[in-house]
């Protein structure tokens, strides 16, 4: 399965319903829609800073992670961007491939 980062920031309509639900509250309701989708909570924690939110998780395939980040945008209550995680041996295994790019110029 492939591995996700969400990061979100909340609308003033999210924060007001954070603040009415709960923090654990959400993070069960996102656990919920992401076993739905055959997949797996890795981290779920809120923030101080730009974002308001992280999640890492993982899922079968890419239309699923970009299922979830869609209907929490179209919600309204969280803006978020959407990252699939690579890991290391991929870097590895791409460092091998020879691709012949050439700078301008040269």
């Amino acid at each position: 399965m492939a591995k996700y980062l969400i990061k979100g920031s909340y609308t003033i309509e999210g924060t007001k319903g954070l603040l009415k639900e709960g923090g654990t509250r959400r993070q069960e309701m996102i656990t919920n829609l992401i076993k739905n989708l055959g997949g797996n909570l890795e981290c779920f924690y809120y923030t101080i800073g730009e974002d308001d939110i992280v999640v890492i998780f993982e899922v079968p395939d890419r239309k699923s992670a970009l299922a979830l980040s869609m209907a929490v945008t179209a919600g309204g209550g969280v803006n978020v961007s959407l990252t699939e995680l690579i890991d290391p041996s991929e870097i590895d295994e791409a460092a091998k491939i020879t691709v012949g790019y050439r700078p301008p110029g040269d």
